[in-house]
């Protein structure tokens, strides 16, 4: 059972990471004339690359900042109900699993994952050069 859940951890973290990768790179290529514009005004490739990758990481804190509470309490909420399911009440350490410090790293695993599926998207905005930038607006 924690072999399948880990398992379907690792497919939702790389669904979640490709959701992310196909929206930064839409949002790039639609966007390329603008960082163009900037590197042609003296943008280095590393302000290139934080001007892709800062709004999704803020898009991350924000999805961790929602996301952990409202699992936490889904958590709270449908681990009894399989448990009536079945016929038993779960026992406290079922339902406890999570300390503050774990629902901090699921938190700070959101921005990993925006941040992560950025990467490749921003790259490209580096290494496009600064001409044909301009020429696809």
């Amino acid at each position: 059972m924690s072999a399948m859940a880990v398992l379907l951890t690792f497919v939702l973290i790389t669904v979640a990471v490709l959701g992310v990768l196909n929206s930064v790179l839409l949002d790039t290529r639609e966007g390329i004339h603008d960082l163009g514009v900037c590197r042609a005004i003296g943008m280095t490739p590393r302000q290139t690359m934080g001007l892709v990758l800062a709004p999704v990481a803020v898009i991350g804190v924000i999805g961790g900042l929602i996301g952990v509470p409202a699992g936490y309490a889904l958590h709270h909420v449908v681990m009894p109900v399989m448990g009536r399911a079945v016929g038993t009440s779960l026992p406290s350490p079922v339902l406890d699993v999570y300390g503050p410090f774990q629902l901090l790293l699921l938190g700070l695993g959101g921005v990993v994952i925006a941040v992560l599926g950025a990467l490749l998207p921003a790259g490209w905005a580096v290494r496009a050069r600064t001409a044909t930038a301009l020429r696809t607006g």
